[in-house]
C-alpha cells in the first residue's frame, strides 16, 4: 500500500490520543523482538521515569507507523532508512533521530548446498521475499557490481513466511534476512546456510536499519521532549549491549510468547554489533544519508529527490551540547 494511501486511511479511522503529557507513544515496526529490547530496558530500569516519561508501545507495521507519527497519533516510530527516504519523497514530514545500530545487519542467506558465495552465483537461482521494489533493486545493484544480470533471477513472493520455514520447504535458493533474528534462529535449529552481509557487497547498502523517527512538528515544537526520550532510550540500548542476557528478560516479560532460547541468543548476537557507550549511541553519518538518497533516486525507488540533511538529525542525542536549542545536523 502506498504511504499516501495509508496516511489517508489513518486520518479516516483515527487513533487513540494519549491524555497524559508525559506519556511517550512509540509505534513499532513489527511484532516485539530484540530490536526493541532497549525500549523495554529503559522502561523497566526507570530511565524513562527519570525523564518524567511513561512508555507506551503501539504495534502496527512500518508503513502505518510513519503516518501515525506524521499526524501526531504516535510520538516516535521504528522503521528503517529506506522507509524514511520513501516517506519524505512522498511528502510525509518525518525525521530520523537515532540509529538503533551503527551498521546494517541484514544480508542474503542461502542453504549451504546451493553453493552461493557471491552475487554472480544468483544467476539461474530463485529468490523468495515479500515482493518489494527494494529487494529487486538491492539484488540488481550487487549483481551488476559482480558482472551479472538480475534478469537471470526468478523472483517469488512468499509474503511473511520466515526464513527457517522457507528453507525447510525448499521454497527458493536465497533470501534476504536480518541475521540478528532470522540467522540466529536458523543456527539454533541446526540449519546450515551461507550468508553475505549487505555492507560487504555494496557500501550504499550499509544504510541505517532500524532507526527511530519522529515528526517535523515534534522536532520543531517539542525539542526538549525529544531530547528527554532519546536520553532515556540511549541508556536502554547501551545497557542492552552491556548486559544482553539480563536485558533479554525484559523483552520476555513483555512478550512471553517468544522463544526464550532465540531471544537470549539474538540479544547476545546484537550486543556484539551494538554501541555500549551512551555518548556515541544513535549517531548517523551525513554521507550514508546522501549516498542512499542518490541511489534511491537514480534507481527509481523514489520519484522525487529529497534533502538528505532534512531527513535526519543527531542534535537530540546524549552528548550533543544544547540539543534543545536547534535541529542542525552537527
Amino acid at each position: 500500500m502506498k504511504l499516501s494511501a495509508v496516511l489517508i486511511l489513518v486520518l479516516a479511522i483515527g487513533w487513540p490520543v494519549a491524555s497524559a503529557a508525559d506519556v511517550v507513544r512509540v509505534a513499532l515496526d513489527w511484532t516485539p523482538n530484540t530490536n526493541h529490547t532497549g525500549l523495554l530496558v529503559a522502561e523497566a530500569l526507570g530511565y524513562y521515569a527519570a525523564e518524567d516519561l511513561e512508555l507506551r508501545l503501539v504495534e502496527p507495521d512500518p508503513t502505518v507507523a510513519m503516518p501515525l507519527v506524521a499526524i501526531g497519533r504516535a510520538d516516535f516510530g521504528i522503521a528503517s532508512q529506506e522507509y524514511v527516504t520513501m516517506a519524505r519523497a512522498a511528502g510525509i514530514p518525518i525525521v530520523s533521530v537515532a540509529a538503533l545500530f551503527p551498521h546494517n545487519t541484514s544480508g542474503f542467506a542461502s542453504p549451504i548446498d546451493r553453493e552461493i558465495q557471491s552475487p554472480s552465483d544468483f544467476v539461474g537461482k530463485a529468490y523468495a521475499g515479500w515482493g518489494s521494489e527494494m529487494e529487486e533493486l538491492m539484488i540488481r545493484t550487487v549483481m551488476e557490481a559482480d558482472g551479472a544480470s538480475v534478469t537471470d533471477v526468478e523472483f517469488l513472493n512468499i509474503g511473511t513466511i520466515d526464513f527457517t520455514t522457507a528453507v525447510r520447504l525448499d521454497v527458493a535458493d536465497f533470501y534476504w534476512i536480518f541475521y540478528g533474528w532470522q540467522g540466529v534462529h536458523a543456527e539454533l535449529l541446526g540449519i546450515e546456510f551461507d550468508f553475505m552481509p549487505l555492507p560487504e557487497l555494496a557500501d550504499v547498502l550499509d544504510y541505517y536499519t532500524p532507526i527511530l523517527f519522529t515528526s517535523e512538528t515534534m522536532v520543531a515544537e517539542e525539542p526538549e521532549f525529544v531530547e528527554r526520550f532519546l536520553s532515556a532510550t540511549a541508556r536502554g540500548y547501551t545497557q542492552a549491549a552491556r548486559e544482553p542476557e539480563a536485558s533479554a528478560e525484559y523483552l520476555l516479560d513483555y512478550a512471553p510468547e517468544l522463544d526464550r532460547d532465540l531471544v537470549l541468543a539474538s540479544q547476545t548476537w546484537l550486543a556484539g554489533v551494538s554501541i555500549p557507550d551512551v555518548g556515541t549511541w544513535g549517531r548517523q553519518e551525513e554521507r550514508i544519508w546522501f549516498d542512499f538518497a542518490a541511489w534511491a533516486l537514480e534507481n527509481g525507488l523514489i520519484d522525487a529527490a529529497i534533502d538528505p540533511q532534512a531527513a535526519f538529525t543527531n542534535v537530540f542525542l546524549p552528548g550533543n551540547p544544547k540539543a534543545s536549542e536547534g535541529t542542525e545536523n552537527p
